[in-house]
């Protein structure tokens, strides 16, 4: 008597490959990004000026919170083999709207940067565009054949629960990192760099190259013609007077240089006068506490931080301490008077001090340029761990 047998499902394995290859991408990317979702935070804010949505800019960070988690829980459970009619959606549904912001930012110049690997891994628009469009391609492959998919986890309340445990993790990374620093940084200000190392242009590396060009009208004519700087002033144009320069000079970049991690730091006092290396440079112990916007600052940290510094000053005397905003001298005067502040109050753009440190305020602890520590004003320490980890071993 024969028996009926089980029909075999052949396995397919180039759909086994798309699995694997996109869930890991979309797991590395949110993590990542999800690292240090206040940084993608700002890359957000940029999309949304650009798109006239600056209303949302104050939600940028609890949205960058989302998609991180959102990326990492996707990732997680196309492996899995979880939900897969609902999860093949939407990889698709967010793959398409990553591949049209990452076209748009490259054919029309808008955002230099996607953020699709925070600052660990820069790329380019085009890169990113590039990159968007073989996982489109990956994920059509695993959306029409969405059905094919089996989870590996058996029973519905299984799949739940991991589903569940996955989306309280990935969240869960991100809101950390937001209240107490990215775990891994990849920023130049982080502890262990030397900063005026990182402001000038190392030996043997080269600049951008770039070169002018100039508009030429003829004078009797009036053709015009667009020559460089090279072609200027080797055929000596500026002695022909039949020819004459019309608008500014262009500048173009012609070879890509080496990129200077730190090229945007000034330091000024409410003068205008540059305190850069005098500050950074200082041979003895200072503690930068960096408020990038007064207005949005949290006051009550900016106080502890303050009667923090005020007792560090008691027991160690070469200690300096500066106050670094963007905001206008007089709001900075007025809160420091407000709030008896012992900081020096110096100024810079924002851009770098959203660089600085991922906190408002935030605090960085210098000696002879080098970053001895990095605190968030959640997890920033009592005077006596500062003393007795830095500034007792100067005694």
């Amino acid at each position: 008597m024969m028996t009926a047998t089980a029909p075999h499902t052949k396995t397919n394995y180039f759909l086994g490959f798309c699995r694997i290859f996109t869930g890991l991408l979309f797991i590395f990317s949110g993590f990542i990004k999800a690292n240090d979702p206040t940084g993608f935070g700002y890359k957000l804010q940029e999309y949304f000026e650009v798109f006239h949505l600056s209303a949302m800019n104050e939600y940028a960070t609890a949205i960058a919170v989302l998609v991180c988690g959102f990326e990492i829980l996707l990732g997680v459970l196309l492996l899995l083999g979880v939900y897969a009619n609902t999860v093949a959606w939407g990889l698709l549904l967010l793959i398409l709207f990553f591949t049209f912001l990452t076209f748009y930012s490259a054919f029309f110049e808008v955002v230099t940067s996607c953020g699709c690997f925070g600052d660990a891994i820069p790329l380019t628009p085009w890169q990113s565009f590039s990159k968007d469009l073989v996982l489109l391609a990956l994920i059509l492959i695993i959306f029409f054949r969405r059905k094919q998919i089996r989870s590996l986890i058996k029973g519905s309340g299984n799949q739940f629960a991991a589903t569940l445990i996955t989306a309280i993790i990935s969240l869960g990374i991100g809101i950390y990192t937001v209240n107490y620093l990215p775990i891994i940084d990849f920023l130049p200000y982080k502890v262990g760099n030397n900063l005026p190392a990182l402001m000038v242009l190392p030996e043997g590396k080269q600049a951008d190259v770039f070169e002018q060009l100039y508009t030429m009208k003829n004078k009797k004519t009036g053709a015009t013609k667009q020559v460089n700087d090279k072609v200027y002033m080797a055929d000596k144009l500026w002695e022909d007077e039949s020819w004459e320069i019309i608008g500014e000079p262009e500048s173009r970049l012609i070879q890509k240089g080496y990129d200077i991690p730190i090229p945007d730091l000034l330091i000024t006092d409410a003068d205008g006068a540059d305190h850069t290396q005098e500050i950074i440079s200082n041979p003895y112990y200072n503690m930068i506490i960096v408020a990038k916007d007064l207005s949005s600052a949290n006051i009550d940290a900016l106080q502890k931080i303050n009667q923090t510094a005020m007792q560090l000053t008691k027991d160690y005397n070469g200690l300096r301490i500066v106050l670094l905003t963007a905001s206008a001298s007089k709001d900075a005067q007025y809160l420091s008077d407000k709030m008896q502040l012992i900081a020096e109050i110096y100024y810079a753009d924002l851009i770098p001090l959203k660089s600085m440190v991922r906190a408002n305020p935030g605090v960085l602890l210098l000696k002879g340029g080098n970053v001895m520590g990095k605190w968030h004003y959640n997890n920033f320490p009592e005077a006596k761990t500062i003393e007795d980890h830095f500034l007792s071993k100067d005694k």
